[in-house]
């Protein structure tokens, strides 16, 4: 299978399990998910791969279809239960990367056994230099908190439900650049006055174009399933 099938497939399986997780367990699953996300995310973000979008070859990294899927869920979070499980949810995620940064640290200074396998690949994946920990944590906080609150301006002005799209597409397409602005700069670009080299500034430009390209990409098919969550009663009345 193609990657650019698989890519888009893996994107609706991503939004389909979120549906399924608060048909099944209502806010609760969508805070359960904004946790599972944030780790999911700054482990896909690892690999790399290369597939054609609109007759452009883009190389980008995995994570940006799981980290797209946390603005989905805080927006369904404020469109149905208002800013503060919204916010709630923000917050569960940024602990939740925190505390992966932290333990996983621990974890990898540990000697393996001398017949261990897993210790290289663990120590590849979890070894995160301390400026991407950094961009990520600091780039999520500002623009998930953004996103909750400009999620409300915009239903304030256009309340109606078939303006859903609308404070989806909106808030998520804002916050998404904030991201963007934030992460690529601090975790690509050379910070000589801290010793800190960094990527050329014509590839750190390059990332960031199609880093933001694919999360609006992102974005626009998440539109379906925000509409779906709004219509759905949980199983639990009291989910």
């Amino acid at each position: 299978m193609s990657n650019e099938i698989l890519w888009f497939l893996f994107a609706i399986v991503n939004f389909v399990m979120i549906v399924f997780a608060y048909k099944l367990f209502g806010k609760t699953g969508l805070f359960a998910w904004i946790a599972l996300g944030t780790i999911l995310a700054n482990i896909q973000v690892t690999k790399t791969i290369e597939f054609q979008l609109f007759g452009l070859v883009i190389t980008a990294t995995l994570g940006n279809i799981m980290y797209g899927t946390l603005f989905l869920v805080t927006d369904a979070l404020g469109e149905k239960y208002g800013i503060k499980h919204a916010r709630r949810a923000v917050y569960i995620g940024f602990f939740s990367l925190l505390a992966t940064v932290v333990i996983m640290q621990f974890a990898i200074m540990f000697t393996p056994a001398a017949d261990d396998f897993a210790h290289e690949s663990i120590r590849t994946i979890f070894e995160v230099l301390p400026r991407i920990a950094l961009a990520s944590l600091l780039a999520y906080i500002v623009s998930q908190l953004f996103d909750v609150y400009f999620f409300q301006v915009i239903k304030k002005a256009f309340p109606s439900d078939k303006m859903l799209w609308l404070r989806n597409n909106g808030s998520t397409a804002i916050s998404q650049l904030i991201d963007t602005l934030i992460f690529v700069p601090i975790a690509f670009m050379p910070l000589p006055f801290l010793g800190i080299d960094g990527y050329p500034m014509d590839i750190v430009l390059s990332i960031f174009l199609t880093t933001y390209f694919i999360k609006l990409i992102v974005a626009a098919i998440d539109t379906p399933f925000v509409y779906f969550i709004k219509k759905i009663t949980p199983i639990s009345e009291n989910a």
